[in-house]
C-alpha cells in the first residue's frame, strides 16, 4: 500500500486565524449595547529563528508567552466587559473548534445568562452557521505522518551513518512550522481517527464499526496527522533531536532536549509542543480539541524513558515507567490518540507467527499497561497484515490484533486517500511527510512521475535546504 504494496485509491498567501465568519458576526452583535472591551483570547502565531548559545543549535521556534499582538479581522473579538463575558468566552472557544452544539448546550444551559441578549443573539448565530455545515465522507479523508523531528540539522546531517535514514525518513521543525502554516491557509482541520468511525451496537446487539459524522463549514478540509516512534531511542543521542516528553509548568505536554555542555533545557523540540500551541493560537485548525496519533514501540521503552524490560535493573526504571505514564495520560488529556507500533518495530505482515504473537503480547504487557487501553495500531514500515481486499477473521493476524483490542488499522499509502471501513475495523493509509517524499515530489516532473503532495502544499516550498542532496532512495 505504498511503493512496496499494491493498494486502491478512493477516490493562499497566509491569511489571519480563519475562523468562520458567523464567528466575528456573532462577536459584532455582542458587542451592540456593550461597554468597555478586553482583549479575546485568540493570538497569532509567530516564529523567531532562536539561537541556543550553550549548545550551538538554531530551532524554529514559537514565541510563546511574548506579548499578543493586538488583533486584526478574523483573529478573535473584542468581548464586552458584562456578567456574560466569560460564558460567551467559553462557547466562543467550542465554536471555534466546530463543536456548536456544546456552545448552543452550554449558553442554553445556563440558569443565570439564558436570556441574556447577548447570549440569546450568540446562540442564534451558532444555530444558524450551524445549518450551513456540510458532511466530509471519511472516504476523502487523508492521513499524513511524520517521524521525530529534527530540532538541529546541524548535528542530523553531520556526515555520520545515520545521516541518509535522518534525511529520508525524517522532517526538520522548520519544514513541520511550514506545513502547518501552509495546510491551515489551505482550510485543513486536523480530526482523530474516532472521529472518523466509531463502534457502536446495532439492531440485532452486535458491535459494529460506523462511519462517522464530521460536520465543517463549506471549504475545510479533514485530515488525520500521526507521528511514528515517539520514544527516543539512544541512537538519537547528540544528533539534534529531543530526547523527551516532560509535563511543562503550564500542565501541557512538552520536550526536554540536552545541549552539547550537559545543559537540559525544555521547549518546542519535536512535534507534540509546536503542534499544541499551533492549535492554541489556531483553534479552527483542530475538529474538537483533535490532536495527533501517537504510536510507540516497546523495546527501549516511550517518550524518552526506558521502560522496556531490558531496562528492569537500572535504578530509574520504575522512575521512569511512573514518570511515562503520567505524560502519556496528560498526552490523552489534551487530545491525543495514542497507539501502537509494535513492540520490536517488526513488519507485522511477514514475521513468523510465534514472533508475531509474543511481540503483540508484549506491547500489552510493556507498553498498554502504561499508556491504558488502546485500539490503534500504525504498521512498522507500513507493512500490513493483508492485501487491499477486506480484513476477514480467517485472517489470522488480523485476527489475533482485533481480538488485542485493536480496531484502527493503518498501513502506508501515497495515494491522496486510502480508506476501509470493515463491519468490526477501520482502515486508512497514511503518507509520509518527509525528506524522501518531498525530494521525489521535487524531482517528479524531470523524472516523467506525478507530483504526490499538490493537495497539501509544494514540496519546493517546504523542503528545508540544509537537507543534503540528493536524498538517498529508501
Amino acid at each position: 500500500m505504498n511503493e512496496y504494496y499494491s493498494g486502491r485509491s478512493y477516490s493562499r498567501k497566509r491569511r489571519p486565524s480563519r475562523l468562520p465568519r458567523f464567528l466575528a458576526v456573532a462577536a459584532c452583535i455582542a458587542l451592540i449595547g456593550a461597554l468597555g472591551t478586553g482583549l479575546f483570547f485568540l493570538r497569532k502565531q509567530h516564529h523567531s529563528k532562536a539561537p541556543d548559545t550553550s549548545g550551538g543549535i538554531v530551532i524554529s521556534t514559537d514565541a510563546a508567552g511574548s506579548e499578543a499582538e493586538a488583533p486584526t479581522e478574523g483573529d478573535g473579538f473584542v468581548m464586552p466587559d458584562t456578567p456574560a463575558a466569560d460564558l460567551l468566552h467559553q462557547a466562543y472557544l467550542l465554536a471555534a473548534g466546530y463543536d456548536y452544539d456544546a456552545a448552543i448546550e452550554l449558553l442554553k444551559g445556563s440558569e443565570e445568562f439564558a436570556s441574556d441578549p447577548e447570549v440569546i443573539s450568540a446562540i442564534a448565530g451558532y444555530e444558524s452557521t450551524k445549518a450551513t455545515l456540510v458532511r466530509t465522507p471519511i472516504s476523502q479523508i487523508t492521513h499524513v505522518f511524520f517521524h521525530t523531528l529534527i530540532a538541529d540539522p546541524s548535528k542530523a546531517f553531520d556526515g555520520d551513518a545515520d545521516q541518509d535514514g535522518y534525511n529520508q525518513v525524517m522532517t526538520t521543525i522548520d519544514e513541520f512550522n511550514k506545513i502547518l502554516e501552509t495546510m491551515y491557509e489551505k482550510g485543513y482541520v486536523l480530526v482523530k481517527l474516532h472521529d472518523m468511525a466509531y463502534e457502536t451496537t446495532d439492531e440485532n446487539g452486535n458491535t459494529v464499526m460506523k462511519a462517522g459524522d464530521i460536520m465543517l463549514p463549506p471549504g475545510k478540509i479533514p485530515f488525520v496527522m500521526s507521528q511514528d516512534d515517539l520514544c527516543y531511542y539512544p541512537y538519537m543521542d547528540g544528533d539534534g533531536f529531543a530526547n523527551r516528553i516532560v509535563i511543562g509548568e503550564d500542565g501541557k505536554p512538552t520536550c526536554q532536549m540536552t545541549l552539547d555542555d550537559g545543559t537540559v533545557t525544555t521547549g518546542d523540540y519535536d512535534l507534540v509542543p509546536i503542534l499544541e500551541k499551533f492549535c492554541e493560537h489556531h483553534p479552527d485548525f483542530s475538529y474538537k480539541g483533535a490532536r495527533a496519533v501517537l504510536a510507540f514501540t516497546g523495546y527501549e521503552g516511550i517518550l524518552g524513558y526506558r521502560t522496556s524490560s531490558a531496562y528492569t535493573g537500572s535504578e530509574t526504571y520504575e522512575q521512569d515507567r511512573q514518570a511515562a505514564a503520567e505524560v502519556a495520560q496528560c498526552l490523552r488529556d489534551n487530545g491525543w490518540e495514542l497507539a501502537s507500533h509494535s513492540w520490536g518495530h517488526l513488519d507485522l505482515g511477514t514475521v513468523e507467527w510465534d514472533r508475531f504473537q509474543s511481540d503483540t503480547d508484549k506491547w500489552e504487557s510493556e507498553v498498554e499497561s502504561l499508556i491504558g487501553p488502546t485500539d490503534i495500531i500504525l504498521f512498522p514500515f507500513g507493512a500490513d497484515v493483508g492485501d487491499w481486499h477486506p480484513y476477514t477473521m480467517e485472517n489470522e493476524r488480523f485476527r489475533y490484533l482485533y481480538n488485542a483490542g485493536f480496531r484502527y488499522f493503518c498501513n502506508v499509502d501515497s495515494s491522496q486517500y486510502w480508506v476501509q471501513l470493515g463491519d468490526d475495523y477501520l482502515r486508512q493509509g497514511r503518507r509520509n511527510l518527509d525528506g524522501y517524499r518531498m525530494w521525489k515530489d521535487i524531482t517528479a516532473e524531470a523524472e516523467g512521475r506525478p507530483r504526490k503532495l499538490e493537495d497539501l502544499f509544494r514540496a519546493e516550498d517546504i523542503f528545508d535546504k540544509s537537507r543534503p542532496t540528493p536524498v538517498p532512495e529508501m
